[in-house]
């Protein structure tokens, strides 16, 4: 395959990622991840930075947009739902008081009442100080809108991931084989216990400000950490699947009928691969800032620590 290696244009606040083959997923970690499997990309400009509060309201001021976190919930798409949860809410991180299992995150999501991208935390929080910050509460819907009105679209998961990993190829992490050489933290990441003791020193004990960490061998910022990314792909556990490969289209109608949740199939809502892991990302949980790593997120669902950018194909 050849590919177009040098850029065909100039685009501000894109990176060009030139195409080429790629080791794509993990063996070792979560089972999600594997096979290891070699992958070839086109080449793609990608957004340098996650977009942020201030991007996004420049979209919903042109556009009018109204976010599905500002609107109330459909019934008929959860049946027996508690009507008080159908209101135009969103899902909060709130850390909790002590130590509880980490296997029902119920312990620490909430959904909160008046939550959406302009109050992250809650109807009486705002986006002051917050507006070079990525945007959060966005569903799949939200980021399909900004995309379309921003002349992109939303990357494949092997096009984050190729990106993501910047040049470095096999590599566990997007800057090496150390997640923290010589103690330096790469990404924005949680440090202490999770979910109740937060030790971070930066002032901002959740996402920050975008750029606060180096960049990858590409020049790109935060594909690791802060917040994790939406992607196109219908998510999937089956990647030696033909429907369900690396790069599911949204036109694969089995793609996303496979993408639905087998644990509550009375919820028939279709979920993407968001990539990247975020600012809750720890050692004793999730350990998800990689960028092999790849999580299930319902298309219809908005969350405090997910965001994502976009890219533009020649």
């Amino acid at each position: 395959m050849q590919h177009q290696l040098r850029a065909p244009d100039q685009r501000p606040g894109m990176v060009w990622i030139p195409g080429g083959g790629f080791r794509m997923g993990s063996d070792i970690h979560y089972p999600e991840e594997a096979p290891i499997r070699q992958v070839e990309v086109e080449g793609f400009w990608i957004d340098a930075r996650p977009v942020s509060n201030r991007d996004f309201a420049a979209f919903v001021e042109a556009t009018g947009w109204v976010t599905n976190a500002e609107k109330p919930a459909d019934p008929a798409d959860y049946p027996g739902a508690d009507p008080a949860m159908l209101v135009p809410s969103s899902l909060v991180f709130i850390p909790t008081a002590g130590p509880v299992p980490l296997n029902d995150i119920r312990a620490w999501w909430h959904y909160v009442a008046g939550a959406d991208w302009r109050h992250p935390y809650g109807p009486d929080s705002s986006l002051d100080g917050l507006e070079d910050h990525p945007v959060v509460h966005v569903s799949w819907a939200d980021v399909e809108a900004y995309a379309a009105w921003a002349g992109a679209e939303l990357p494949t998961e092997a096009e984050w991931e190729y990106a993501a990993r910047g040049g470095l190829d096999g590599k566990i992490y997007a800057w090496g084989d150390a997640f923290e050489p010589g103690g330096k933290p790469m990404a924005k990441t949680w440090h202490g216990r999770f979910p109740f003791e937060n030790l971070d020193k930066t002032g901002w004990p959740r996402t920050s400000p975008i750029g606060s960490y180096p960049p990858n061998g590409y020049g790109l910022f935060d594909m690791i950490g802060n917040t994790w990314e939406w992607t196109a792909d219908w998510w999937s556990t089956a990647s030696a699947e033909p429907f369900k490969g690396c790069c599911a289209t949204s036109r694969s109608q089995a793609a996303m009928e496979a993408s639905y949740d087998p644990n509550q199939p009375e919820i028939r809502i279709p979920r993407k691969v968001l990539k990247g892991g975020s600012h809750l990302c720890a050692p004793s949980y999730c350990r998800r800032y990689r960028p092999a790593a790849r999580h299930a997120q319902p298309v219809d669902t908005s969350t405090s620590h997910v965001g994502f950018r976009v890219i533009v194909r020649p």
